[in-house]
């Protein structure tokens, strides 16, 4: 069975990299953003005020500048501390108060349904979305990780709110998948959920445009899944140690089956119990309806993971980053990848009769 392949390494539109309503028009079904886009990224020089947000902006006062590289680029030390500063901005679609004191705009309606018409009307692999039951200024959507990276095959819930003026001002956006909390899957892609991505306003850079939309941030989001994730680090263009990329990149890739992968599967064979320690809000239906039929699709490329790398069992996970991973557990996953596909064999018998790819035409498109 074929699977239409994302582009590698997909492109950032979105700029620099780290920061109850009636939705009855809206199909429940999930759909898919566009994958690949032309990259929009532009190196700061020369400026007095950079721009973050609509509501955002940091002075670059004559010390900052000083602290410019010769290329024009920012050093890590300035783009550390201005990181601190955006980082304080909100940015939780959970934790979104002031929003709800809010009547959201009829512009906001219109805007967030024609949005959502697009992504369904152009469906390309990778990404999908379904509208909140109940609140239609939040939007679920799942991105698959791309093919040749370290994210392949993983499938990431993240939890859209758009604010009640959009499209004037940034959604904010949550990672969901994280292991309860636990797992930093990029440099900028937090345990806590957070994405830094400049248009959110969470990363200095380019700023939101009303002219962006929600296809543009899925596309923004895909793009930190890239085949090398460790250079999204600023400052870390090239490595601190040998081998540093390679070794981030087996940590993702365990951590992707992991917590990307069977947590996200078992939990919903078994709602119950919390496979990664940790109570974490369900994926939508829609969603997990195409996290089921994609599984066997992408399952000989988990097991030919696991084997491949399973005599590292036991040793420690050196995160260059100095964050605190744990142990290898290869052979552990590939036993519960192995029982997963026997409680779900007749998702692959589904699979070996049916002519065309979740992936490709997702149901409802």
């Amino acid at each position: 069975m074929s699977v239409d392949k994302p582009s590698e390494g997909p492109s950032d539109p979105g700029g620099t990299k780290c920061q109850n309503n009636n939705a009855e028009d809206i199909p429940m079904g999930a759909a898919s953003a566009s994958a690949s886009t032309s990259s929009s990224q532009s190196a700061i020089k020369d400026t007095a005020n950079i721009e973050f947000s609509s509501s955002f902006s940091i002075s670059a006062s004559s010390s900052n500048l000083s602290k410019l590289k010769t290329d024009g680029s920012w050093s890590p030390s300035l783009m550390s501390s201005l990181a601190l500063k955006v980082g304080a901005a909100k940015w939780d679609p959970l934790e979104s108060q002031d929003w709800d004191a809010a009547k959201a705009s009829e512009q906001c309606f219109l805007r967030i349904k024609r949005d959502m018409m697009t992504i369904f009307q152009e469906p390309p692999p990778g990404m999908f979305i379904a509208p909140d039951e109940q609140d239609m200024t939040k939007i679920h959507a799942l991105v698959t990780g791309p093919f040749d990276t370290p994210y392949e095959g993983g499938f990431f819930y993240f939890l859209i709110r758009c604010p009640p003026n959009y499209p004037i001002n940034p959604p904010r956006v949550r990672l969901m998948t994280t292991g309860g909390g636990t797992v930093r899957f990029n440099p900028n892609l937090y345990s806590s959920g957070k994405c830094c991505l400049s248009i959110l306003g969470t990363w200095p850079g380019p700023s939101w445009s009303p002219a962006l939309s929600l296809s543009s941030l899925l596309i923004s989001i895909q793009s930190l899944m890239n085949d090398k994730p460790y250079h999204n680090e600023p400052g870390y263009e090239r490595e601190r140690s040998a081998g540093a990329s390679r070794q981030y990149n087996l940590i993702i890739q365990h951590e992707t089956v992991r917590v990307a992968v069977l947590d996200t599967m078992e939990r919903d064979l078994e709602p119950a119990t919390e496979p990664s320690g940790r109570s974490q809000q369900p994926m939508v239906a829609p969603l997990m309806e195409v996290v089921k039929s994609s599984f066997p699709q992408f399952y000989d490329h988990y097991e030919a993971l696991l084997l491949k790398h399973k005599h590292l069992d036991g040793t420690k996970m050196n995160d260059p980053f100095g964050d605190s991973r744990g142990t290898y557990q290869f052979g552990t996953l590939l036993k519960r990848l192995n029982a997963l596909k026997e409680k779900c064999i007749d998702l692959f018998e589904e699979e070996e009769g049916s002519d065309g790819s979740q992936l490709s035409e997702p149901e409802g498109s």
